[in-house]
């Protein structure tokens, strides 16, 4: 009965959506290819100024496949990509796609232990990263089986004007790499494709693998997401038919970056594949995301909610009108009640005529799975699953379903769902269950909640799940609490170690600029939270902090003031061994 609903909640609300889509079966590479050919003179991507039209993508794009064919890439070969919203990793991820290789795509900040582990993880035999990353490459490379490293640089891509400028300011901070250093210069790899003679396209449709992004998975340790063509390409179908608004030509801004599901396939691939033009965003600062919303008048701007976060405290957007947005999305974290209220408010005293849709996904389905509906919401609701896609709510680790309101497991299924974890089958059949419906089930670890419309309700992390004197506390609730408070900028909860309740709740607070961090304005807080939390949810302890820590997709990382208090309480035994007062 859930499902029924579901499937027939956005015929209800867009009335003109089919019940069911009919999805492309080629590659990504393919999707984009037919767009080209439609639209060949269209702005598919500008960068730093420089547009870049279809023709002048797909001419790329197949240079730069002739380039992999020639250095040996072959069909199902890993090719890492560690790069940033830049226009060589838009050429080198579709043409990865058309060899038939599958792209391995891992942020380039990441430590020279974790891009080991990501290369060896995947087998890749060829990296492609940015110049100024190369040391760490070159560090690790000889614990790997990598055979070509491809360096490109920043500069290659600006327009002469803007190198010049580049080159004065950040291209100066970049470590020059020694002439003899064994690797591929970007100009020197593309004209290898000139060699290139014989066929090098290899056919692929919808089921082939075609990509890996890393997450945590339901246990929390990196795992390779192993992704088809079929996932992207109904993703970018979905998105389009969830958005009636949406014509040939509108600009989303894309700051998420293309390691991210949301970057690469929202951002990036929906759009191009839709016959979008992307904003693209190779490092995001509040000030760079705000001057380009209103340079390029964007009509869709998709991020997570520490950015948006960040935009309401930008005194450049005093006077900015928006009213060429037509969609504002909000992933890849819980949406607070509070700040999605002064979004909203925000967008309206800038003119724009639409307010913030959440969605809610995981990596094992791309991203977004879930969005609210452009013309109605509900208050903390995700919205509803996308075409074809379905979510039930089961007791935790079941697949015994939940009546309407119950709290329990979110489990999603459709198009987009993952192929499996890479060298984790029994992870994988843990995660991915079929049921007797005939459906293949995503057991996400999430918590929520399903109304009888179909309307879906985000609680938390089952891992997240603080408890306390037998008391399930799920910290994204306190938060919202906590971040409605008129002092307080934004607030992250966590639970610590208690003799007595096993767990007590502890909570990090960032205070707006001007409020003092001392005890009076912590006692006050601590009473507002009296009067608003149940008894045993309430914070043994307030630590205010300039800033919170952030992951590399700029979610507020819990787990590292986790680890920070771990880290003070073993410093504490040690310093009480010694009967010693503690350093920390």
């Amino acid at each position: 009965m859930a499902e029924k609903l579901v499937k027939t909640s956005w015929i209800d609300h867009l009335g003109d959506i089919p019940a069911t889509l009919e999805y492309f079966d080629g590659s990504m590479y393919e999707a984009v290819e037919n767009i080209a050919q439609r639209y060949p003179n269209n702005v598919a991507f500008d960068f730093m100024g420089k547009s870049t039209t279809y023709r002048e993508l797909i001419r790329n794009i197949q240079q730069c496949a002739k380039a992999l064919k020639t250095i040996g890439i072959r069909a199902g070969d890993r090719i890492t990509i560690a790069m940033p919203n830049c226009p060589q990793a838009i050429y080198v991820f579709y043409a990865v796609n058309l060899v038939g290789g599958i792209s391995n795509m891992v942020h380039p900040l990441s430590s020279e232990k974790e891009l080991e582990f990501y290369i060896n993880e995947s087998e890749s035999v060829t990296v492609v990263t940015l110049d100024q990353f190369y040391n760490k490459f070159e560090a690790i490379r000889e614990n790997t089986c990598v055979v070509n490293v491809v360096i490109a640089s920043i500069k290659d891509a600006l327009s002469r004007p803007v190198r010049a400028g580049y080159m004065l300011t950040e291209g100066r901070k970049v470590k020059k790499i020694p002439e003899d250093a064994p690797v591929i210069r970007w100009s020197e790899f593309m004209r290898l494709g000139n060699a290139c003679f014989w066929n090098y396209k290899v056919k692929r449709v919808g089921d082939d693998p075609a990509t890996i992004l890393y997450s945590g998975g339901t246990t929390g340790t990196t795992k390779g997401i192993l992704l088809t063509n079929k996932n992207f390409n109904a993703l970018g179908q979905q998105i389009v038919a969830t958005n009636p608004m949406f014509r040939v030509g509108d600009k989303m801004l894309s700051a998420m970056p293309l390691f991210h599901g949301f970057g690469l396939g929202v951002c990036i691939h929906s759009m191009l594949s839709q016959g979008g033009r992307c904003i693209l965003v190779p490092r995001f600062t509040p000030k760079s995301y705000a001057k380009l919303i209103t340079k390029y008048q964007c009509n869709f701007i998709a991020g997570v909610p520490t950015l948006y976060e960040a935009l309401l405290r930008l005194p450049d957007m005093n006077g900015a009108n928006l009213s060429c947005l037509k969609g504002v999305f909000s992933g890849g974290d819980s949406l607070s009640i509070e700040l999605k209220k002064k979004m909203d408010k925000f967008l309206y005293d800038h003119h724009a005529s639409i307010q913030v849709r959440e969605g809610y996904g995981t990596t094992e389905t791309v991203t977004a799975c879930c969005l609210t509906p452009p013309n109605m919401s509900k208050e903390g609701s995700i919205g509803l699953p996308f075409p074809d896609t379905f979510i039930k709510i089961v007791k935790p680790g079941t697949d015994k379903e939940l009546p309407y309101g119950e709290e329990g497991e979110i489990l999603l299924a459709g198009p987009t769902v993952m192929k499996e974890y890479v060298k984790h089958p029994e992870e994988t059949a843990q995660t991915l269950r079929r049921h007797a419906d005939g459906l293949t089930w995503v057991y996400t670890g999430d918590l929520g909640t399903m109304d009888n419309e179909g309307f879906v309700y985000f609680r938390g992390r089952s891992k997240r799940m603080i408890i306390s004197s037998g008391y399930n506390i799920y910290p994204a609730q306190l938060e919202n609490v906590l971040d409605a408070h008129e002092k307080i900028h934004m607030s992250c909860v966590i639970g610590i170690p208690d003799d007595y309740k096993m767990q007590a709740v502890k909570a990090f607070v960032m205070l707006k600029p001007g409020v003092p961090a001392d005890d009076e304005t912590r006692e006050e807080i601590m009473a507002y939270c009296r009067k608003n939390i149940a008894k045993y949810s309430m914070p043994k302890e307030i630590e205010f902090r300039d800033e919170l820590p952030k992951t590399l997709v700029g979610k507020v990382a819990y787990r590292k003031l986790e680890e920070e208090e771990a880290a003070k309480r073993e410093a504490t035994k040690a310093a009480e061994a010694e009967n010693e007062p503690a350093s920390v």
